[in-house]
């Protein structure tokens, strides 16, 4: 189909409408004829998805499985078009039928399958994985809603349920044989017993539910093709439901069919909550055990052993929400394969690896011991063993009691997610060189010493073709002018864009592309937000969910003080800004919710105040998605990265920005320390805490009315907070929390906004002294999107794959036969799971 003509595609469109809807192109809908252009896009990526296999399947390939709660996947149709080179072939043949292809992509709701930037990463690996022509699948949960929708209503964020499926669907192929199906085992109790050499294991009044697969296949800009295998759960009928129903127990009956859809409803249930806690423990079992069990059935298709699956198979657990991957595999091996626990437990080990995404110690999941048995018994019961077995191997190492108990998997009535992830993987990774330098010394500190080999680095990146090439396409013609178009795939070109960092016309270019990119975003927020944003002022962006360690509030303090200084000065010497803020705040974090109604605030007194609305502005965008960043990315001057040092794992939103030529003002945190090893210092505005201040300032103790008293800038713009903060509409609950973070401020600050006040403003300061120079400010950008290719999800899936995974690219040429022909043999007792762990019986 990437030959595909004109005239056959137009052709093949009519022939969708005709047969899937009984429509004409006269007669058909946007909808309709949205949804016949991606089943042809779709059923191409099949065709190459059997091909690539083909291919894989001649060299024997080890395959990759990334395993993630999270796939922000953003529209499906744009990303695929642009990669498979059809984008302009079916804009023609559409304008023949007097469509727009732009109008088709607004059929298509975001598949916000993600929560921000760990979803995200999920969704660029999978396109670097087929760019690149490895064998992969990602596994995830096909939530009903994703991220919520976000709506902001009298000022407070409102979570709406986010319908992504009816323009999403399309792209989703079910596959409902019933050797595809699986089935997942809650609560009840396990018996155990033996039958000669073999260990049989029932369930006892189980809750089982079956997990169906929906594949969506991921382009790359090449012939590999990601797939997406994302399972849907459903309850199974059995008999005990008509004898329930016969006995009048009908709550009972319906009780399991509400806990079945329940766990593929929505993306991050509340958890705040026993019943919370309990639906986000199920989600996380449904999918690995559901996944796990996929991979081996698909692995012992191909051979008769287990044995060799370190060889053929790499497990990767991102963040902890999969941990249980490693003790589903063990019950897989123990239960149904008849493995020893020390033939297991080397397999496992050997295929399962982790990449760690937070220091944050809330984000480093631990469960209620209690519930943990209560809803996944024989998990428990495996999960026991191995914290058995690792104090044992612990304190033969150590013979340290206290770090036996802190390296411990479960202790004191917890069960610690993270320790089990870094027990049962061969390697854990951090995602930005401090980060991983940081999990080294502090997070995973005991772990390192006893197997410092385990650990290593692999900095995040994004999808060049996504975030550059469909987000910026003018930028995009550009450089493929001045260097050729490599770089769509080999990021390292980018660097040759340095050789025009002192032509004046090259940059003045830049400078132009940068205003159209700016002028198409302001009409998008008219259209949304009503307010008029200037494209000759600075755009100050700072984009990503609602936390308190990504310090929002402290953009906000400064704004507050820019506006105070404007009402007292008019006429003051200051360059125009649009401060512009996007994200969501999760439905239960307050505080962060709160922070939202106060900038929604900012924006209503600031943009309506003739004294001051013509030289500063404030807007905040609602229900920030995939499609909104890729049209704000472009249009940003300033990428606002200001977390507490030490407190970012990595981002990924700042290299977007820097790839489309926005400055960075960021703290050394996260990769915005190899931003500015990168970029060079004369190119990044850095300021604040680094991360051995903050640790001192916090070991000698750190009280922010200090710096408030202090402090007469910063002291009136948190008064401003507690005493002359409005908004439209505001009721009196969301204004006095909005008055509360001034207290909040002054009393905790955990993340010392206010210490690192001042240091901010002087970065801003010299923001708006440098923009004055156009040219000055257009070779920053240059030498920012030149040197992002450093940051490219390419470039990190290949490190992944030489240092984790161990495995190489599929090469399409290969005229080798199957390998696979002749399958390996094993001892029988390993050849295949036995059938007696899919009883389940009433006591």
């Amino acid at each position: 189909m990437n030959n595909i003509s004109v005239s056959q595609a137009k052709k093949a469109i009519v022939n969708k409408l005709s047969h899937y809807f009984g429509v004409s192109p006269e007669t058909a809908s946007d909808m309709q004829v949205y949804r016949a252009v991606s089943m042809l896009v779709r059923d191409r990526l099949a065709e190459m998805n059997s091909e690539f296999n083909d291919a894989a399947k001649n060299q024997d390939s080890k395959r990759v499985y990334y395993l993630s709660m999270e796939f922000l996947m953003g529209r499906s149709l744009k990303n695929n078009l642009y990669n498979l080179g059809l984008t302009e072939t079916v804009k023609e043949a559409l304008a023949s039928m007097d469509v727009k292809l732009d109008s088709l992509y607004e059929q298509e709701r975001d598949a916000g399958l993600g929560n921000g930037g760990l979803g995200r990463l999920a969704a660029c690996y999978l396109d670097g994985l087929a760019t690149n022509g490895f064998r992969s699948m990602g596994y995830s949960i096909r939530y009903e809603n994703g991220i919520f929708q976000q709506k902001i209503i009298d000022g407070k964020q409102l979570a709406l349920p986010d319908e992504w499926l009816p323009g999403g669907a399309v792209w989703l192929v079910k596959r409902d044989e019933k050797d595809r199906l699986k089935e997942i085992y809650f609560e009840g109790s396990v018996e155990e017993s033996w039958h000669g050499d073999h260990h049989i294991v029932n369930y006892v009044d189980a809750n089982v539910i079956t997990a169906v697969p929906y594949d969506m296949y991921v382009s790359g800009k090449g012939k590999g093709v990601s797939r997406l295998r994302l399972w849907a759960a459903k309850k199974v009928d059995t008999a005990d439901d008509m004898l329930d129903f016969a006995a009048g127990k009908h709550l009972k009956a319906m009780e399991r069919g509400a806990m079945a859809a329940a766990i593929s409803k929505v993306l991050y249930p509340a958890d705040d909550t026993p019943e919370g806690k309990s639906l986000r423990l199920r989600q996380q079992y449904f999918l690995v055990s559901a996944s796990v069990q996929d991979i081996i059935q698909r692995h012992l298709t191909h051979y008769s052993t287990l044995d060799n699956l370190p060889e053929k198979v790499a497990i990767h657990i991102n963040d902890t929400h999969p941990t249980m991957a490693i003790p589903e595999l063990m019950r897989i091996m123990l239960d149904e394969c008849d493995y020893s626990w020390d033939e297991a437990w080397s397999i496992v080990t050997r295929t399962v690896a982790y990449t760690n995404h937070t220091v944050l110690a809330e984000a480093l999941e631990c469960w209620s011991e209690e519930l943990y048995k209560r809803l996944l018994p024989r998990i428990y019961q495996i999960t026991q063993e191995i914290d058995n077995r690792f104090r044992k191997y612990v304190w033969d190492a150590t013979g340290d009691a206290d770090r036996v108990e802190r390296m411990a998997i479960i202790s004191n009535g917890v069960v610690r997610m993270a320790n089990l992830c870094v027990a049962g993987s061969h390697s854990v990774n951090g995602v930005s060189a401090l980060h991983s330098e940081i999990l080294k010394d502090t997070v995973f500190n005991d772990f390192f010493k006893l197997t410092p080999d385990k650990f290593c680095n692999v900095t995040n990146g994004i999808a060049f073709r996504r975030w550059i090439c469909q987000a910026n396409p003018r930028l995009t013609e550009y450089i493929t002018s001045l260097i050729g178009d490599k770089f769509i795939t080999q990021s390292e070109e980018l660097l040759k864009l340095k050789d025009f960092a002192n032509d004046k016309k090259v940059l003045a270019e830049i400078a132009a592309i940068k205003r159209d990119n700016k002028v198409r975003f302001a009409k998008y927020v008219k259209k949304t937000t009503g307010y008029d944003i200037n494209p000759d002022s600075i755009f100050d962006v700072q984009v990503k969910r609602f936390h308190e360690y990504k310090r929002q509030q402290l953009n906000i303090l400064n704004i507050i003080a820019e506006y105070q200084m404007l009402k007292e000065n008019p006429n003051a010497d200051y360059y125009p800004k649009t401060y512009i803020f996007a994200g969501k705040a999760a439905p239960s974090y307050d505080i962060c919710k709160s922070m939202i109604s106060l900038i929604v605030a900012l924006s209503y007194i600031i943009n309506n105040d003739p004294d001051v609305n013509k030289k500063l502005n404030v807007v905040f965008i609602e229900d920030y998605s995939v499609t909104v960043a890729e049209l704000l990315m472009p249009a940003a001057d300033i990428s606002e990265q200001i977390s507490l040092a030490g407190k970012e794992a990595s981002g990924t939103g700042n290299m977007k920005l820097m790839l489309n030529g926005a400055v960075t003002l960021g703290t050394l945190d996260g990769a915005n320390i190899e931003i500015n090893e990168a970029v060079g210092k004369d190119n990044i505005f850095i300021f604040g805490l680094k991360t051995p201040e903050v640790e001192d300032l916090r070991r000698s103790g750190y009280y922010p009315l200090n710096y408030y008293n202090n402090n007469e800038v910063l002291r009136k713009a948190v008064d401003f907070i507690a005493t002359d903060v409005h908004g439209k509409n505001f009721d009196e609950k969301t204004s006095e929390a909005v008055r509360k973070i001034a207290d909040y401020l002054k009393f905790a600050d955990p993340y010392m906004t206010l210490a690192d006040f001042a240091d901010y403003q002087k970065a801003q300061k010299l923001i708006s002294e440098t923009y004055k120079d156009t040219e000055k400010f257009a070779r920053m950008m240059l030498m920012n999107t030149s040197s992002a290719g450093i940051f490219s999800a390419d470039r990190a899936i290949m490190e992944y794959a030489n240092n984790i995974w161990h495995t190489k690219p599929i090469a399409f040429d290969e005229k080798a036969p199957s390998k696979e022909a002749a399958p390996k043999k094993s001892t029988p007792k390993k050849s295949a799971p036995k059938k007696s762990i899919k009883r389940t019986k009433k006591s």
